[in-house]
């Protein structure tokens, strides 16, 4: 217990002890911060006070250049001031006063005396002092206000004068030299009332421009009346533009004055100049239009074109004299106009405004004329020649042509006449055809004598003839008829004979289906349309019904006739038709059937049997022309007849 006791009287010592070393703590503690602030209450009252101190010099100061620039600078201080130096200071202020307000309560509350300031720094003298320069403040915003609106009617009055006076200089600027200037001493008469219409618009501007220079003359009394610090160059300014005025009033009379005078020298010269052009127009046009006609390419075919043509020319050549007199009139008006502006030293006055015609182009173009009209008279003569020499060509030609083209036409009816198969035996017809062709190529020579008078009337550019109603390509073509129609009515009598013999027809028959075939060819072209031969088949008994096996039929037979579907038949074709049936004619089964007996009966053939029965000739093209046999049961070299009988008559592809 012993040791339990001095344990506790031990530790409530210590317990003591730190208790009290806690209160001396808070307590100084507390002290310390009182003292802190009553430091930081007098710097930034020092501070704020001395800030005042140095400002109210500058809020108190009225000095001034009598410069809007100057007061506008002090103005952008003040706010300046307002915006960016006072606003912390009040903040300053603020916090100074919430300073004092803090450590009286502190020092209150901790039973301590209230904080005395020194002298000069209490609240009141902070607040009176800043009174002061609120005070200031806005005695300066209300005379930096006034002086602003009173140096601003001195800055718009100068802004003024300026403005009217760089107007009124800018509307100056050259006008002095412009009224010295010589330029209508250049001028035509057209640009010189340009320039009087100018001038005198000038003069009304000039008059208008009177009640500016006095404008500016009042505005500078009235800046000199208010004392404008820069009244001297006001004054010199306004001194320049009066003295030019007058000088300008002198200029435009001068110039006035001779604008006129120079007016009436150039209207005689402008009308001299018109008349010329008046006159030298028509005139030049009669020139051009002559010396056009007089180098005109013509075109003539008879001679008595080339004879008007000449008559014309002569009808002309007594017109050249007038044509003279007024070439020398409207000349004498160039001279005219030299001898003035040589005169009267007038620049530019020979060039004439109303045309780009002058004296010498007319003198020029006059000469050519005269030159061309003897050079005309040798073209129509040498014309004149020539169109005799055209018509001799046409009247030979003429001549022989209206021999060559009937003897063909009468040839050509002939020959249509013996190919109607209407004159004796096809052996006849035969032969009168070939005495037609000897005697057509001995008329030869004729042809090619009309060729070479064509081809002298072609040289001779001879394109129309009224002697004649031929033209070589007629006579040409109806030539080239006559050798056609006679070689293919040869070919077809021949052919008729051949087909005649082959299928034993006697000349009765044969008369008789020509005489059917010419019967229906209403045209006489040696052939029949479908629906001709269709109607000749009708008559010769052959029954075509109307209905759809009829035209099937009739289709089958075209196939016959016409194989190229040419859409007409042929009396070779007609003939052959028509004889078909009452002759004996091979068929392909026909051939068949003969092959299938040397085969004995077999499909195929072989070369061997081929050559054994048939001459050797035959037997190779034969072999050469058949096709190998594909059928079943075939031997090497086997050989399909079948194909190559079927080929023969068309029936099939060999």
């Amino acid at each position: 217990m012993t040791y339990v006791s001095c344990y506790y009287h031990a530790f409530q010592g210590a317990l003591q002890a730190e208790t009290a070393a806690n209160r001396i703590c808070k307590v100084l503690k507390v002290n310390q911060e009182n003292e802190r602030l009553m430091e930081e209450y007098e710097r930034l009252a020092s501070d704020l006070l001395e800030w005042i101190r140095r400002t109210m010099p500058w809020l108190n100061s009225r000095q001034t250049d009598n410069s809007l620039a100057s007061i506008q600078k002090k103005l952008d201080e003040y706010r300046t001031y307002r915006r960016k130096h006072k606003p912390p200071r009040v903040e300053q202020k603020a916090k100074l006063e919430t300073n004092f307000n803090t450590l009286q309560t502190k020092l209150r509350l901790s039973n301590r005396p209230a904080y005395m300031p020194t002298e000069g720094k209490m609240v009141s003298d902070i607040a009176n002092a800043w009174k002061g320069l609120e005070t200031s403040e806005k005695s300066f915003e209300e005379w930096l206000l006034a002086e602003m609106m009173r140096l601003e009617r001195l800055e718009h009055l100068a802004q003024k004068f300026k403005h009217k006076a760089d107007i009124h200089e800018d509307w100056t600027r050259g006008k002095e030299e412009m009224l010295q200037s010589q330029d209508f001493r250049h001028c035509k008469l057209n640009e010189l009332k340009a320039l009087k219409k100018k001038h005198e618009a000038f003069e009304s501007d000039l008059a208008a421009h009177q009640d500016r220079v006095e404008q500016i003359a009042a505005i500078a009394h009235e800046l000199n009346a208010l004392d404008y610090h820069d009244s001297a160059s006001v004054n010199s300014r306004c001194q320049r533009i009066c003295d030019q005025w007058d000088r300008l009033g002198i200029l435009t009379q001068k110039r006035r004055n001779a604008l006129d005078e120079t007016e009436k020298i150039l209207e005689k010269i402008d009308t001299l100049h018109l008349e010329f052009a008046k006159r030298a127009a028509p005139f030049n046009n009669w020139l051009d239009g002559t010396s056009e006609d007089l180098v005109d390419m013509f075109i003539v075919h008879t001679v008595d074109e080339i004879q008007g043509l000449i008559d014309a020319h002569n009808q002309f050549k007594a017109t050249l004299g007038e044509a003279d007199k007024e070439y020398n009139s409207i000349v004498s008006l160039v001279r005219e106009v030299e001898s003035i502006a040589s005169k009267y030293q007038v620049p530019g006055g020979l060039e004439n405004p109303y045309t780009t015609l002058t004296a010498n182009i007319l003198t020029k173009k006059w000469g050519e004329v005269r030159q061309l009209v003897p050079q005309r008279d040798g073209t129509l003569q040498a014309e004149f020649r020539k169109q005799q020499n055209n018509e001799m060509l046409r009247r030979q030609f003429a001549e022989k042509a209206n021999q060559v083209g009937p003897w063909i036409e009468r040839q050509l009816d002939a020959v249509t006449a013996i190919g109607m198969g209407l004159q004796g035996s096809l052996e006849d017809q035969l032969h009168r055809l070939k005495e037609y062709h000897h005697g057509v190529q001995a008329y030869k020579p004729h042809i090619e004598e009309l060729e070479r008078t064509h081809q002298s009337i072609q040289e001779g550019m001879i394109f129309e003839n009224r002697y004649t109603q031929y033209t070589m390509e007629t006579l040409r073509v109806g030539w080239e008829q006559l050798l056609t129609s006679i070689n293919r009515t040869i070919n077809e009598v021949e052919n008729q004979i051949l087909t005649r013999d082959s299928k034993g027809i006697t000349q009765d028959q044969l008369n008789e289906f020509r005489s059917s075939f010419n019967h229906f060819d209403k045209t006489r072209t040696g052939k029949l349309t479908r629906e001709e031969f269709k109607s000749c088949l009708v008559s010769l008994g052959y029954s075509i019904g109307k209905d759809r096996q009829g035209d099937i039929d009739f289709q089958r037979i075209l196939a016959v006739v016409d194989p190229n579907n040419t859409g007409s038949v042929h009396f070779d074709a007609f003939l052959d038709f028509m004889t078909r049936e009452s002759t004996d004619v091979d068929t392909a089964e026909q051939v068949i059937d003969s092959f299938r007996i040397l085969a004995a009966d077999k499909p195929y053939i072989l070369p061997d049997e081929l050559r054994r029965e048939l001459p050797p000739d035959q037997a190779e093209y034969c072999i050469q022309r058949m096709a190998p046999f594909r059928g079943p049961n075939a031997v090497p070299n086997a050989l399909d007849y079948m194909s190559f009988s079927t080929a023969l008559y068309g029936e099939s592809d060999m």
